[in-house]
């Protein structure tokens, strides 16, 4: 955090002040406006009437005295007579009154903030963040991995339960993922990813996540859906939602167990790569126009002998293609799946995740 006062601090402030403009504002804020310019007009008038000449000029002073007197700052010797006396302490103590009330509302809007942020009935107002819809083991894990040196994504949690499961970190909404309102609290809309997440093991946590997919693409349908999926029988419907990308993993760890049985070492080099562990990672980089019409043998050496990763795939217009041919041209706007140590031993490439 470069200061206390953040963009996203201060876009959230402003949704709070919203909020009690919406509820109080017009019962509260209106008369007490009112009632401070009548008292202020009322005792200029009044001094400029009993102790000065009635003029423009000396009422624009009598004006400035009383608006400063208001305030506790006035000047004790524009008031001559008795009647300026009394004018003058009663618009003293109406301006300690005003400072108490304003200052009363300054600390309960305080509270108030403080109080529904920690609660997770404020407002996310992220750009480009990672939202995490529902909690179990494998968010846990997600949120650990995104709080790594290399991940620079915020992330944003919506799940129904009293306290942030995630801590610190990682900006809670409590809310229900398939609730239009509670998504846009969420900042949905302009989130770059939502991965869900669901409840448990069960056929009924899958049918809940495709509602919340479905109210996802209905408020943001350009936003990445990733879903874990319990059951593989459920993919279909998960497809007729339009998600982006499903992850079953059941049937990962099972493949991955089958491989490690045959080839001793394979499980823990695999988990190695995607955990964000010590040594090498996975990451996708969006490679430069100065590399299309470079071989893939070509790109490989380039990866190696300039940034010491190893070329793994090569992704074009939404195909990931694993192990390309030799005979494989890149072209323009191509992204690059590789296995490198960090992001800086990528640089100047860009990623090719979050920005």
């Amino acid at each position: 955090m470069a200061g206390i006062f953040t963009v996203s601090l201060v876009r959230r402030l402003a949704w709070h002040v919203r909020r009690v403009r919406k509820q109080f504002g017009g019962r509260v804020f209106r008369p007490l406006l009112i009632a401070l310019v009548a008292v202020v007009l009322f005792a200029a008038v009044g001094i400029t009437v009993a102790e000065k000449e009635v003029t423009y000029r000396s009422f624009g002073k009598s004006l400035y005295w009383a608006i400063t007197t208001a305030l506790g700052q006035g000047d004790s010797s524009y008031a001559a007579g008795p009647w300026g006396w009394t004018i003058s302490w009663l618009l003293a103590l109406f301006g300690v009154a005003m400072l108490a009330t304003v200052t009363g509302a300054i600390v309960g809007f305080v509270i108030d903030f403080l109080m529904k942020e920690g609660q997770g009935m404020g407002a996310a107002t992220y750009e480009g963040h990672i939202l995490v819809c529902g909690w179990n083991g494998t968010a846990r894990e997600l949120i650990r991995e995104f709080r790594s040196d290399d991940y620079k994504a915020k992330v944003v949690l919506i799940h129904e339960a009293e306290r942030n499961p995630a801590g610190d970190g990682v900006y809670y909404v409590r809310g229900d993922a398939t609730n239009g309102e509670d998504l846009e609290r969420a900042g949905v809309t302009e989130a770059a990813a939502a991965v869900i997440c669901p409840a448990d093991a069960s056929n009924e946590a899958d049918m809940r996540s495709i509602l919340v997919v479905l109210a996802i693409e209905s408020l943001a349908p350009t936003v990445r859906t990733v879903v874990e999926v319990n059951n593989p029988a459920h993919l279909e419907h998960f497809r007729r939602a339009n998600v982006d990308e499903v992850l079953v993993t059941s049937r990962l760890a099972s493949h991955l167990l089958a491989r490690t049985a045959m080839y001793p070492g394979l499980g823990a080099l695999v988990t190695d790569i995607v955990s964000g562990g010590e040594g090498s990672e996975l990451y996708r980089i969006i490679l430069p126009d100065e590399y299309a019409g470079l071989t893939i043998d070509g790109l490989s050496s380039r990866l190696r002998s300039e940034h010491e990763a190893t070329l793994l795939a090569v992704a074009r217009d939404g195909t990931t293609f694993s192990n390309p041919r030799s005979d494989f041209i890149l072209e323009r706007g191509d992204h690059a799946v590789v296995v490198a140590e960090s992001l800086g031993r990528l640089a100047p490439l860009e990623s090719g995740g979050l920005a």
